[in-house]
């Protein structure tokens, strides 16, 4: 077990406005637990002076670290960046922005603790300061992501969330790059709970999720974690040719009533037929390349979360999920 319990990770992209307010609530709120605690400072390339304000702090803040990024990477890089450098026994992931209360942070160890879970998330219960198309576009979101990747996945839970460090190691294994982790995290489907909480406006700066990055998290959640969108032109194809079939009988009853131009049916027959093929062929060929998707993307096929072989009937953690390569009874020596 690390000496250190808790691992507070908070990516940061130019939030120079914003961060003595933040230091200013989450500290209190970490002194307070009265456990060992460490508070990763990801700076994602900040063009402005985010990095010396907190080499600053740190001089009267001796848990907190700074971890500078070269350039830009997006905030799901730093994320990973700060998960990574993380060594504590659980590990909470946070915004600068104070949209998600870092007041949150001690009811989600305690809820981990009391419940013996794996995975707190902090669901969202009143989004009233955001305006309406944020709402909107949000529920279409966890809606359409529900779809794709499964109904595991919590409505109204960002990336404001406490992982255990068996979860963390999994994560880190994967070999995937792209990772959104609203979804990957529960596809794991490690023992999980909710903590919920209402979502404050941001305290100062700019929105780092601007529409024009929405639509871009979303086609990355799309793309990365479902094969979906390539068997659209299967559908498509076969569509086309039920269509066809139905355009075959208009044809011919066209020409034995004499209603058609000469060409006219056999140049609707063919295109409509030949079409038809083609978004077929292509279907196949999406089918073939989502294959070759998920193989690239190897994820574990399983999770073995008890082996009576290893462990006993009466183990603690029993019948719960781990990481691969690890069982239930490990989880206290980590």
């Amino acid at each position: 077990m690390s000496p250190t319990l808790l691992s507070v990770v908070v990516p940061m992209y130019n939030e120079e406005a914003v961060l003595h307010q933040l230091v200013a609530r989450l500290r209190p709120v970490l002194d307070g637990m009265d456990v060992p605690y460490e508070v990763v400072a990801v700076d994602d390339g900040s063009s402005d002076s985010t990095a010396g304000m907190v080499q600053q702090i740190r001089t009267e803040w001796p848990q907190l670290r700074l971890l500078r990024l070269m350039r830009n990477s997006g905030h799901q890089a730093a994320i990973t960046a700060g998960m990574t450098a993380a060594v504590g026994d659980y590990v909470v992931t946070i915004d600068a922005d104070l949209q998600d209360p870092p007041e949150t942070i001690a009811e989600m160890l305690k809820t981990a603790q009391a419940e013996n879970v794996d995975v707190v998330y902090g669901v969202r219960s009143d989004r009233s300061t955001d305006s309406v198309f944020k709402r909107q576009t949000a529920a279409l979101y966890y809606w359409l992501m529900r779809r794709v990747a499964g109904p595991h996945v919590p409505s109204n839970a960002g990336d404001f969330r406490l992982m255990s460090r068996r979860v963390l190691d999994a994560v880190n294994r994967l070999p995937e790059e792209g990772r959104v982790y609203r979804l990957i995290i529960p596809w794991f489907g490690f023992p999980s709970a909710n903590v919920y909480y209402e979502r404050d406006k941001r305290a100062a700066g700019e929105s780092k999720y601007p529409l024009g990055k929405m639509i871009l998290l979303t086609t990355e959640s799309i793309v990365t974690f479902s094969g979906g969108p390539l068997r659209f032109a299967t559908w498509l194809g076969v569509l086309s040719a039920i269509a066809c079939v139905f355009v075959g009988v208009f044809v011919v009853v066209g020409v034995i009533t004499g209603q058609t131009v000469p060409g006219w049916a056999s140049t609707v027959l063919v295109v409509g037929g030949i079409g038809a093929i083609q978004l077929f062929c292509l279907g196949i060929l999406g089918e073939y390349i989502g294959r070759i998707f998920t193989g690239t993307l190897r994820r574990p096929l399983y999770l073995v979360g008890y082996d009576s072989l290893t462990h006993g009937d009466n183990a603690p953690g029993a019948g719960q999920n781990t990481a691969p390569g690890q069982t239930a009874g490990n989880r206290d020596n980590q």
